[in-house]
Formats: C-alpha cells, structure tokens, sequence
C-alpha cells in the first residue's frame, strides 16, 4: 500500500517521504510508545531511499522529541519511539489545520517571508529545481483554473525545497491546502483569468532563470512581487484589511 504512496509523493525531497511513512505509522498504530523503528538499512530499503536520508528523517524526529535514536547493540539500540505521536506532532497538526482560517493577509506575508528566502538560497544544481521546469511546462497547456493552481502551488514548494532547508520545506507543506484554497477563492474576483495566468506562467519563468543564473536577489525580489501582486490583483487590499 505504501508504495502508492511513494508514486504520488515521487516529487519529494527523500527525507520527507521518510518522514511521511514513519508519521504514518505512529498515526496508524503500527509503531506505539516505546517501540522501536526498523534499523535504518531496513526502512531505506523498504522505502527506495537511501540510509543518509533515513538517518536525516530520524534527526529531525528526535529534534521534534517523537524517537531516540540509540546506538550499539542490547536493549538501548535501535530508534525508539518516546513520546505519544498526537501530542509530539500536535503542533504541526494544529498549524496544518489552523492554515484554513487565518486571514489571507498573513498567509501572503508568511509565504513572502519563507519564498524569498528560499529563492535567494535556491541552489543551480538542485534537482528540485529540474521538477520546477517540468511543472512549467506542463502548466503551459490547457487547464482549468483549479489544475493551474494545483500546478502553480507545486511549482512554489519544488523552489522552497531547493533552498535545502528541512524546516522551510515542511512550513511551506504545511501551508500548501491554504494557499490553494484561497488563490483558487480569490479567482472570481479577477478581472481576466487568462491574461492573469499567463502574466503568472511568464512571472515563474523569470523567477526560475534569476535561481538558475545564481542570482539569489533577483529571484527573491521577483518572488516576493510575484506573490503579492495576485493577491493585489484581486483585490486583497480592499477586501482583507
């Protein structure tokens, strides 16, 4: 079942599928309280990753206080889940939830803050950036507003990701169904769909050659200008203030 999972999420940085399939199993209850998690080279194989980015996921569950990680051999060996899951996870959970009712304003501004830092530490060579193009390219054919906007979200966060940073990446996550939701909410009041989607399709191919060329300013400022115009553009200022 799982590796439906790994199709649909075949995008992801590595150590965010790892991530997702040990959230997934505190969650379900295949792992409790005082369990332990497979040995890294089990689940790396078990989910096609390799074991630096099992070992990066396990880090940053025990930064999270979810497992320790032992070491050695004997009872104390092997990662051991230490606290209950909807209590170590609350707080993102609640963010993720918490994201469909804060006013749209602040949702502009954080991703603002969280984009144009990432654009500007975009790396050139980053393989994010390769699913970045391809996204554009697709959003180059004939699609309903929605499709384009589902595009348009997963062309942000392929960007946020090849800034490198584990913790913007799962901000920028967590945020995803809020952004979509209300670019797809603040679309009636556009005066021109298709002349908006086609400034935006020209807008991402500008921001992604300022990344490609290193030139980490540009980028930033033309991201940060990219996302707030939409939102000017339909009519944030006057409605949400």
């Amino acid at each position: 079942m799982w590796s439906n999972h790994i199709k649909y999420h075949w995008h992801m940085r590595t150590h965010q599928l790892v991530l997702h399939w040990i959230e997934d199993q505190l969650s379900g209850g295949q792992v409790a309280v005082g369990g332990r998690l497979p040995a890294e080279r089990s689940l790396a194989e078990q989910l096609g990753v390799s074991r630096t980015s099992v070992r990066e996921a396990i880090r940053i569950l025990e930064a999270m206080g979810v497992v320790r990680a032992g070491v050695g051999s004997g009872p104390d060996a092997g990662t051991v889940v230490i606290s209950d899951p909807t209590a170590a996870l609350g707080s993102a959970l609640r963010l993720h939830v918490a994201t469909q009712h804060l006013p749209v304003a602040d949702i502009v501004e954080t991703r603002v803050l969280l984009e144009s830092w990432a654009a500007a530490r975009a790396k050139p060579g980053a393989p994010e950036l390769d699913l970045a193009a391809t996204l554009l390219d697709d959003m180059d054919s004939d699609h309903g507003v929605d499709d384009f906007l589902a595009l348009d979200v997963r062309f942000h966060l392929a960007v946020a990701d090849a800034a490198g940073n584990a913790v913007v990446s799962a901000m920028m996550g967590s945020l995803r169904e809020a952004i979509q939701g209300y670019a797809e909410k603040l679309t009636a009041n556009l005066p021109d769909w298709d002349a908006t989607a086609a400034r935006l399709r020209t807008e991402h191919r500008e921001i992604l050659a300022a990344i490609m060329n290193d030139d980490g300013g540009r980028a930033a400022k033309l991201v940060a200008a990219h996302i707030e115009g939409y939102y000017k553009e339909a009519g944030l200022g006057r409605e949400h203030h």
